[in-house]
């Protein structure tokens, strides 16, 4: 396992950059043009690990998915209630999205798929997504615990339903949609908190029925089945998950001026903008525009003293993966900051609370943990310590660990070593690169 030493700042952030495409809309783009009778092309696809096994998968489901010269994907859709019985197992590597929305899949198909991961995906719950989906009359055998590696036998026709979400979770949501697509009737998700709405927004481009309402406060999505989906040019706008370290670089490196381009600022995607702002943090939207159904911008980010602040559990679902990068900021605030209703991220690739505390622990900031959440004693700015001579900062194999505490390490005396970078490249493989140009 190559371990690394990211060392403090040799220069502010500046220029411009642009990190690669959002991740959640890359794994839906493949799906659901392998659903789609005909030639949809892909643009701008995230090429991390994750994404390729959702590729890989939709290649075993019988559609014709390629990368071209110069980094565009075709996908010849396999059709939507024609998907192909996979000949193996299917290999998700570390990605719970392409899990659990893949189990989406299979669920309405009379095919059965079976489902491995890593280390590290095998201890993530699946029971979340189990109990709608056999509610729709999937068979699914689990492994002790309701993990990977498990069997899918899908249900032809499976049954409709209305699933209240009891836990704001787009992929489970997004689950219980494409299992819809392919069912009699109206499938719908009742969310009592809004999740991250990539998955209908997208349904809706490759011609799929949806009707989006609100009962009783809650946000209601309905899927009408035995949809037929159109072929659709798909351009993949930058990930905000992976523009987050970048911003919170900038915001804590002195004297930077950084312009992160072609950024998803999708509301149920930017919470940690939000987040920032108010602790001060300086970021400013410059040129916003449409791109392929989603809202972008270009996002300039300025160095800002931070203060702490007590952030709002409501915007956790618009946030869910950045807390990671939140929790680096706030060790260089001045003041307190106090995270709450963050239970969910103990269920991510690793403990995310437990790792992130006992990783700034080490690097030398003031942290207590809480069940849902975590209390940081911000430095007022001064650089943190560094990680002790010898010392290693256990990512756990979390791509999000090791990228926080590479930008924790732009701001500490002495440098801050993890113990396992190779994880980076599940969702992206060039951060390290241009972390190096964005200081050069």
């Amino acid at each position: 396992m190559p371990a690394h030493t990211f060392l403090p700042a040799i220069a502010p952030l500046t220029g411009r950059i642009a990190v690669p495409g959002d991740k959640s809309i890359s794994h839906r783009a493949l799906m659901f043009a392998g659903l789609a009778v005909g030639r949809s092309t892909i643009a701008g696809l995230l090429e991390g690990e994750d994404v390729l096994a959702t590729a890989a998968a939709m290649r075993a489901f019988g559609a014709h998915v390629e990368r071209c010269e110069g980094g565009t994907w075709i996908v010849e859709g396999a059709g939507l209630g024609s998907l192909l019985e996979p000949a193996q197992a299917l290999d998700m590597g570390n990605s719970g999205t392409s899990t659990r929305l893949l189990m989406g899949l299979v669920a309405s198909h009379g095919i059965t798929a079976t489902f491995a991961g890593d280390a590290s995906l095998s201890r993530r719950p699946m029971e979340r997504v189990i109990t709608p989906l056999a509610q729709m009359g999937a068979n699914i055998t689990a492994s002790p615990g309701g993990t990977l590696p498990l069997m899918v036998r899908g249900a032809l026709p499976a049954v409709p339903i209305a699933y209240r979400l009891p836990v704001a979770s787009a992929q489970v949501k997004s689950a219980v949609l494409l299992a819809g697509l392919n069912t009699p009737g109206i499938t719908r998700v009742i969310e009592p908190v809004p999740t991250r709405d990539h998955t209908e927004r997208m349904l809706e481009g490759f011609g799929a029925r949806l009707e989006i309402g609100e009962e009783d406060g809650e946000r209601v999505v309905g899927v009408h089945g035995e949809a037929e989906l159109t072929p659709l040019d798909v351009t993949v706008p930058g990930d905000p998950s992976s523009a987050a370290f970048f911003i919170v670089a900038a915001t804590l490196v002195p004297g930077s001026d950084l312009v992160v381009e072609n950024v998803g600022i999708n509301p149920t995607r930017a919470g940690l903008i939000e987040a920032l702002r108010s602790m001060g943090a300086d970021i400013a939207e410059e040129s916003r525009r449409e791109v392929g159904g989603e809202p972008v911008a270009d996002l300039r980010v300025r160095h800002a003293a931070l203060k702490g602040a007590a952030i709002d559990p409501a915007l956790a679902p618009a946030m869910i993966d950045e807390f990671p990068i939140l929790f680096v900021a706030a060790a260089l605030a001045e003041g307190t900051t106090t995270t709450s209703g963050l239970e969910e991220l103990r269920v991510k690739e690793s403990d995310r609370l437990a790792t992130m505390a006992a990783a700034l622990t080490l690097a030398g900031a003031r942290v207590d943990e809480r069940g849902d959440g975590l209390v940081i004693q911000g430095t007022g700015g001064e650089p943190l310590a560094g990680t002790p001579e010898g010392a290693e900062i256990a990512t756990r194999l979390d791509h999000r660990i090791a990228m926080s505490m590479a930008v924790a390490g732009l701001s500490s005396r002495s440098g801050v070593a993890v113990d396992d970078v190779a994880p980076i490249a599940t969702s992206f493989p060039g951060f390290a690169t241009l972390l190096e140009q964005a200081m050069s």
